[in-house]
């Protein structure tokens, strides 16, 4: 497994149109991509602009697949100037 987690802080202006292209995007990727496994979107009330994204693929290969999307790479332009900040960390799996 390749898991990746991602944490963005959103412009505060600009998290009530964030959330549902995000929502769309895991939504898209678990349906369409077969090496996407889990695509959680999670938020906490005391940091409202700060979205947290947990994602499993079975690879790297599997990852790259998602990064190359028509969705994702829609979804990246859109959302670019609603982004304060975005911190992305992959992690692969050590033993079974």
């Amino acid at each position: 497994m390749f898991a990746v987690v991602v944490t963005f802080e959103v412009k505060p202006d600009s998290i009530d149109d964030f959330m549902p292209l995000m929502l769309a995007n895991a939504e898209k990727s678990l349906a369409d991509e077969a090496h996407c496994h889990q695509f959680d979107v999670c938020t906490d009330p005391q940091r409202p602009n700060e979205v947290f994204l947990y994602e499993l693929y079975s690879d790297r290969a599997g990852f790259e697949v998602h990064l190359g999307s028509a969705h994702f790479e829609a979804f990246d332009i859109t959302v670019t100037d609603m982004i304060a900040s975005k911190d992305v960390r992959t992690y692969e799996k050590v033993a079974s």
